[in-house]
């Protein structure tokens, strides 16, 4: 199997394409990049910025650069000695437009007829044989339907007529009760709807690969990648709603020739891979949480707690309660079709009530501390969510007793469907909902990531560091994805008010008053935000608060909004940009908390690209980015400015500040090239420690083996309470060997060196033994 020392990650879309991917293969390779990691790339949605909306897998997406696209880029890398990562989404298909989609298409006008038919998981019984699409306004809507050129139509959509369906003169109406269809009021989706989507997006309906015939078709194309050899390795989309995700990985690793696959797989604190998953581990979130809370200064927690408590009228928010309760407004609103149809799948012998049924299935999801089980693996965790279910519902207990060994009993459709289940609504309540409320530092809310648990000691990050190098050496490491809610650089700038707490609170009381919200816990979220990114253009930011408010969904949301609260919210985005005192205020804030998030993001970099794993860069990181959740995180950037940044640093250059991106790019790059040309500098992992009074605020490690010294990685930590308290002084670690910074070329040890010398230019050093090759 070739495995990758480093990736790259690229967003393929319409304006920017496979052969634009494969112009920057020479500037990557410079970088240090090891492997490309391309997105989606199959056919998908015409338009779709994205890709994860596949409508064709039997094809590279010509608006993409088609199949000839995907050969000019793999070439590319071939030539250049680095491999290719993609991106694959095996759970679901885009729907949105039937007639782009032939699969879908091949359904609606055929039906359980459809050669396609076994690939969709409908529920055929609850409709009557038909499906239900809920693309109407309302059911009055089917007044506004026509048949026009041998289709039904729907303003612009367009729907095929099953054979033998239609005559000349028959009303549209009539025409479409014959249909293998019914189209519905898109407002009944939450209770009626009988296909499985992804998550509650009603135009990426799930398919069932799990049925060796449906994974065949569905990845034919990708078998061709590695018969041809085009890739590498794949990226797995949401395991978790598949049937049997282990399965699934067996399969692929044997149609693809034993190649390097990861999981887009949410880890939850103390959670570990199925060992039974045949695959190299995950895209890196569990990595992310670990690295932004070495970062986060555990003195300010009670301030911040303090603030929250003050904004919600009382006590601080009780988390655990809190996803109970979105969790339920899950199940029972937006994924409340899905819950039925687990009811629907309780024995009739039972004894349970469908009502009964549903509640107490919603309420052992809603108990659920993991995304999902896979039986038999989990079983303890499903056994603890039914008896916490019960302590929280007694009225509940009989019908929780009986449930639980029919969602234990991986022979029941019951068992299978549940695990798929609970994923949705863990991501729909937890990742899109409580981490839009739970605000009182918006570093903490990143996908994956547990925000109860506050900060991490360098001895804990050790510890986990270790546990990582032993146990998943091949796992991703990541800082920002298409998918995080805030970049990186946003977030390490909102981690210096862990720092400045007491600071914050005055800030943001005085931000309060000049541009009030009616939602407290929501402007903790919405000034940090916008500190975060800052500079930002005002569409920015007013797209970002409006999504953030609608999915806190407490003051507005995406089905009901409020136009009186969304209002106010947009003049508190507004007065950042037209009133002076809101902007003096708001420029203090970023003034003090910009060099020290600086500082945490050259740390956190450091750190992520040297640390055991697999590290990636998200597309134009290498500079400051402080984007906010997607689609701002997937702006265009330029990668010629990038190019001409790094010629100047290799020609010699050095920023003459720290706050410089061109920095970011000098850590990244020496980072990168060590890791792919001396990698035996990175065999083990041990820590390095300080001594002096601010030890504390080092982050030191050893990538040596074997007792030989190896990479080392210094990193400033909390560098504001540094400064409060005078600084690195006589602080000093100690070198076993003569090395070199990769970063300044100035040479230190052996024996004791002093911090306030090596971090003299930069808060980073990448030191490496003054012995052996070049880097």
């Amino acid at each position: 199997m070739r495995t990758p020392v480093s990736t790259y990650r690229l967003q393929i879309r319409q304006g920017f394409t496979l052969f634009d991917a494969a112009e920057t293969v020479p500037y990557l390779h410079s970088l240090g990049v090891d492997w490309i990691y391309l997105s989606p790339v199959l056919k998908a949605e015409s338009g779709s910025d994205h890709g994860y909306d596949v409508t064709d897998p039997s094809v590279v997406d010509p608006e993409r650069g088609g199949p000839e696209g995907l050969a000019a880029v793999s070439k590319a890398a071939r030539a250049a000695g680095m491999g290719v990562l993609i991106d694959i989404v095996p759970n679901h298909v885009g729907v949105a437009t039937p007639a782009q989609n032939p699969w879908w298409w091949s359904l609606l006008k055929e039906g359980r007829g459809s050669p396609y038919a076994e690939a969709f998981d409908v529920d055929w019984d609850l409709a009557g044989g038909r499906i239900r699409i809920p693309v109407l306004g309302s059911d009055d809507d089917l007044d506004q339907l026509e048949v026009k050129d041998g289709e039904l139509r729907y303003y612009d959509h367009r729907f095929p007529l099953a054979e033998g369906s239609y005559t000349e003169g028959d009303s549209p109406r009539d025409v479409h009760a014959r249909q293998h269809y019914e189209l519905m009021g898109w407002r009944r989706a939450d209770n009626e709807l009988n296909y499985r989507r992804f998550f509650a997006v009603n135009t990426l309906a799930g398919v069932r690969v799990e049925r060796p015939s449906v994974f065949d078709k569905a990845h034919e194309e990708v078998v061709r990648w590695f018969r041809e050899g085009l890739a590498d390795g794949l990226r797995i989309d949401h395991p978790d709603g598949l049937a049997d995700p282990e399965g699934y990985l067996k399969r692929l690793r044997e149609v693809t020739g034993g190649a390097y696959l990861l999981v887009e797989k949410i880890l939850e604190p103390g959670e570990q891979l199925p060992a039974s998953f045949e695959c190299e581990g995950t895209t890196g979130y569990d990595a992310l949480a670990d690295v932004d809370r070495i970062f986060v200064d555990p003195q300010g927690r009670d301030v911040l707690d303090r603030v929250d408590a003050r904004l919600r009228g009382g006590e601080p928010a009780d988390y655990q309660q809190m996803i109970r309760g979105t969790k339920r407004r899950i199940t029972d609103g937006i994924l409340h079709s899905e819950v039925l149809r687990l009811a629907r799948l309780v024995p009739d012998g039972s004894g349970i009530s469908p009502e009964a049924a549903a509640d107490a299935i919603a309420e052992i999801i809603a108990a659920f501390p993991v995304y999902r089980t896979y039986l038999p693996t989990g079983g303890e965790v499903l056994k603890e969510a039914c008896e916490l279910a019960a302590r929280w519902r007694p009225e509940l207990d009989e019908a929780i007793r009986v449930l639980h060994p029919l969602l234990q009993d991986t022979d029941l459709e019951l068992a299978r469907r549940f695990q798929q289940t609970s994923g949705m609504v863990m991501a729909k309540g937890v990742e899109d909902t409580a981490f839009f409320r739970y605000n009182r530092l918006g570093t903490l809310t990143e996908v994956g990531a547990d925000p109860t648990e506050f900060s991490l000691d360098p001895e804990e990050f050790h510890r986990r560091m270790s546990r990582r190098q032993a146990e998943l050496p091949l796992s991703m490491t990541t800082l920002s994805t298409h998918d995080t809610k805030r970049s990186e650089d946003t977030r390490a700038r909102i981690s210096v008010i862990s720092e400045a707490a007491s600071e914050w609170e005055k800030a943001l009381d005085r931000l309060n008053a000049l541009a009030p919200l009616p939602d407290g816990p929501l402007s903790v979220l919405l000034w940090q935000a916008i500190a975060g990114a800052w500079p930002a253009e005002r569409e920015r930011l007013q797209s970002y608060a409006l999504k953030a408010a609608r999915e806190a969904s407490s003051s507005t949301t995406w089905t009901d909004p409020d136009p009186a609260f969304e209002e106010k919210l947009a003049a508190a985005v507004d007065s950042a940009f037209d009133n002076p005192e809101v902007r003096a205020e708001l420029e203090a804030l970023v003034d003090l908390l910009a060099p020290y998030g600086a500082s945490n993001s050259l740390s956190a970099k450091l750190v992520q690209l040297t640390m055991p794993g697999v590290p990636d860069v998200y597309q134009g990181t290498e500079f400051w980015d402080r984007s906010l959740t997607d689609p701002d995180n997937r702006r265009p950037f330029s990668f010629p400015d990038r190019k001409r940044a790094l010629e100047q640093l290799d020609a010699g250059e050095r920023p003459a500040s720290f706050t410089d991106e061109r920095v970011k790019l000098l850590v990244t790059s020496r980072a990168l090239r060590l890791r792919r040309n001396r990698q035996e500098l990175f065999a083990g992992y041990r820590p390095v420690q300080a001594t002096g009074p601010a030890a504390a605020h080092l982050l030191g490690f050893d990538r040596g083996a074997g007792g030989a010294p190896g990479a080392v990685t210094l990193a400033t930590r909390l560098p504001f309470g540094l400064e409060q308290s005078g600084g690195w002084r006589d602080t000093a670690v100690e070198l076993e060997t003569a090395m070199k910074d990769e970063l300044t070329g100035a040479g230190f040890g052996p024996g004791p060196a002093a911090l306030a010398d090596i971090f003299r230019a930069y808060p980073v050093a990448l030191l490496v033994p003054e012995t052996g090759g070049k880097s």
